[in-house]
């Protein structure tokens, strides 16, 4: 899983805090890599070697959807809504493509969280609070996604990790499941 931003535009650091906090609260099998992966663009391929599933998550813009909603893209459809903040950003599905053209290309799928502001006046480290509420649910959406994969992840206890955030997880991906279900019906 990588968590792909800039932690200094405010909600544009939404993927790196995700990564952060999976590592904080989850224990993952030895195969399993989290990652906070900044704005490496190119040069994160090399982090696609010999990964069968990559999950991305990133800051979205442009959705339609209200800020902070938590939304579940293919890369392809990832694209459109990926935040650039210059002439000089590569898009994630840039950094896909390249890797297609050099053999190392994983399945992957995209978590995006749409963002409310990531223009602040001035530097800032920090999500918006209502970006900042969407945590436990973009949580829960890359463990279901990781479920789906058979990824199963374990709450940490003691150190970092932080029970009632856990607990609000695991309530946002009870939601996530019932969703799910709601939606393959007929």
């Amino acid at each position: 899983m990588l968590g792909i931003g800039n932690i200094l535009m405010m909600d544009e650091g939404v993927g790196n805090r995700v990564a952060v906090e999976l590592e904080r609260n989850f224990a993952f099998p030895e195969d399993v890599r989290v990652m906070d992966a900044g704005t490496m663009g190119l040069g994160m391929m090399h982090l696609f070697r010999g990964v069968e599933f990559l999950l991305v998550v990133d800051a979205v813009d442009g959705t339609g959807h209200p800020a902070g909603t938590v939304v579940r893209v293919s890369p392809d459809d990832f694209a459109p809504n990926q935040v650039l903040h210059s002439l000089h950003d590569v898009r994630f599905v840039d950094v896909l493509q390249a890797a297609k053209l050099i053999g190392i290309m994983p399945e992957a799928d995209c978590i995006g969280i749409q963002v409310e502001n990531m223009s602040p006046p001035e530097l800032h480290i920090g999500l918006t609070e209502v970006v900042e509420a969407a945590i436990p649910r973009a949580l829960a959406a890359v463990l279901y996604v990781l479920e789906e994969r058979g990824v199963e992840a374990e709450p940490l206890v003691g150190g970092d990790a932080d029970a009632a955030f856990q607990a609000s997880v695991a309530e946002a991906k009870a939601d996530v499941e019932r969703r799910q279900k709601q939606a393959e019906r007929p």
